[in-house]
């Protein structure tokens, strides 16, 4: 997979490529409307990357808290943008 574009069609799956990192699998599960899937591939990690979907999934969840924590393990600070915007942005990069 190598656009946003690619990423979105493959929605139409049953299951993410086997060949997807944790965070895009968690991505493609929240772009699917399964936020507890997708938590469950972000929730037990600790490097950065991770962090950083994990902070979104709780922005997202409401969670902002929660969500401001996991940015700061990430290096990253809360956007002022759609979490559409971000989730795109977030895809985008781990491509």
């Amino acid at each position: 997979m190598k656009t946003l574009q690619d990423f979105k069609q493959s929605f139409n799956s049953a299951q993410p490529e086997a060949s997807l990192t944790a965070q895009l699998k968690s991505l493609w599960y929240d772009g699917k409307g399964d936020w507890q899937q997708a938590h469950a591939q972000v929730d037990h990690l600790t490097d950065r990357e991770s962090a950083w979907v994990h902070a979104y999934l709780h922005r997202k969840e409401g969670d902002i808290g929660n969500a401001d924590y996991w940015y700061s393990r990430a290096g990253q600070k809360r956007p002022n943008i759609s979490l559409n915007e971000e989730w795109e942005q977030l895809v985008v990069n781990f491509l």
